[in-house]
């Protein structure tokens, strides 16, 4: 289904600021459009790491380093469930071997360079180092009733956004399925070890992470096959996996329309989010260049048929940017292309882009916001105004870049 899209007002009063980079230089391609990365650059690939593996694959790999098939379940249950990479706390493992086994099936993946902690406790980010040198970042956050962990896919992104820092970096390679998981493992053992604060009395959930959004550096679907073999680790039952529930998993993208489709195929219940953040394609190709590929009415589709086949509701995603993308006949013009696909089918979580002094790039002010919102929710589009988190430890949307500062620490390591 694809819509003819309503003309803009031709006299709204309004103020239309026009997207610019500030303070670098947007990469382009050879015909001066914004360049997007889809592959990889070539470099030295990871260790292989059990969470590599599957169950079977393990057993075989255990058997390479002269120990029984059953050692690989042993091993399973102290990284899945124990979270530990640590031999010494692996007892029920023969003393005279462990150091070495343990070294060839749980290889270091990813050196803690530092965390940032918010003022009350409930969020950490990470900058994590990885075995080449690359940089990525994952943030933990503490909310009632959940934990939930922002992972990144890449490090850094191809897509190019001009509003996102991530993107502004360009992208270094991709991460590969144990490294993303990882990230989960790691923060588990942070809360286990009581790093993580933020805890009401009156909360009784579980601690360790429930929830996972794939919103940290990267683009997820450019990395398709790495990120479902992650997922299907972190919903494997334990000990064989993180035996966590698909529908606590949130896959995000700026609108790769081919692996959107290919993801509806995975029968996986995740859910699904698209970061629209414009519904004319005359502001969308400025604002997320990918759209040069893939139109707002393609992404809305393929959104549309995740929803028809999986059954679960779709999330779009929207960074408020003042005198951007804020006006009203903006949010009625989502609201027109939402249900005419259908209704139920999609909830929109405005985000208040994180605001930066001096820029272009700043929140959309409180009244235009709760317009934009009121618009959409009396349109029939459930919508709810995102909480974000880490703002004060540059740890929200949109925020995860490796700086000068992160790579010298990453470097004195070394």
């Amino acid at each position: 289904m694809t819509e003819t899209s309503p003309a803009r007002p031709v006299s709204t009063g309004v103020r239309q600021t026009r997207p610019r980079t500030e303070g670098w230089t947007q990469k382009k391609d050879a015909d001066g459009r914004p360049l997007l990365q889809f592959a990889s650059p070539r470099r030295g690939k990871p260790p292989v790491h059990l969470a590599d593996m599957t169950p079977a694959e393990r057993m075989e790999k255990v058997k390479e380093l002269g120990m029984p098939g059953f050692r690989a379940k042993q091993l399973s249950t102290h990284y899945f469930t124990h979270h530990t990479s640590d031999p010494a706390h692996m007892t029920d493992l023969p003393a005279e071997q462990r150091e070495e086994f343990v070294a060839g099936m749980l290889p270091p993946l990813l050196t803690e360079v530092r965390r940032l902690t918010t003022d009350r406790g409930d969020t950490i980010k990470f900058l994590w180092r990885l075995h080449d040198g690359a940089l990525v970042e994952s943030v933990l956050m503490r909310y009632p009733g959940r934990i939930t962990l922002c992972v990144s896919s890449q490090a850094g992104c191809g897509m190019n956004c001009p509003f996102c820092a991530t993107g502004q970096a360009g992208l270094t390679r991709n991460m590969s399925t144990a490294e993303i998981v990882e990230q989960v493992v790691r923060a588990n053992r942070v809360i286990a070890n009581g790093e993580l604060g933020g805890k009401r009395a009156d909360d009784h959930s579980m601690e360790r992470v429930s929830n996972i959004v794939f919103m940290g550096m990267g683009e997820p679907l450019a990395n398709y096959r790495r990120v479902m073999d992650a997922v299907r680790v972190m919903v494997e039952p334990q000990p064989n996996g993180l035996g966590m529930s698909a529908r606590g998993i949130t896959v995000s993208t700026v609108g790769l329309v081919p692996a959107i489709r290919k993801l509806a195929d995975e029968h996986l219940p995740v859910t699904f989010a698209l970061s629209l953040h414009a519904p004319d394609d005359e502001l969308r190709d400025e604002l997320i260049p990918v759209n040069s590929r893939w139109k707002v009415d393609e992404a809305l589709d393929a959104a549309y048929g995740y929803f028809e086949k999986t059954g679960r509701r779709v999330s779009i995603e929207y960074a408020l940017i003042k005198d951007m993308n804020d006006h009203a006949w903006r949010a009625d013009l989502l609201a027109e292309k939402l249900n005419a696909r259908g209704r139920g089918w999609v909830h929109v979580n405005p985000i208040p882009l994180n605001p930066t002094p001096e820029s272009v790039w700043t929140a959309s002010t409180r009244e235009v916001t709760e317009e934009f919102v009121r618009r959409l929710n009396d349109a029939g589009i459930p919508t709810t105004l995102r909480d974000t988190r880490g703002k004060e430890i540059d740890g929200a949307c949109g925020q995860l870049v490796a700086t000068t500062e992160d790579e010298s620490a990453a470097a004195a390591m070394v």
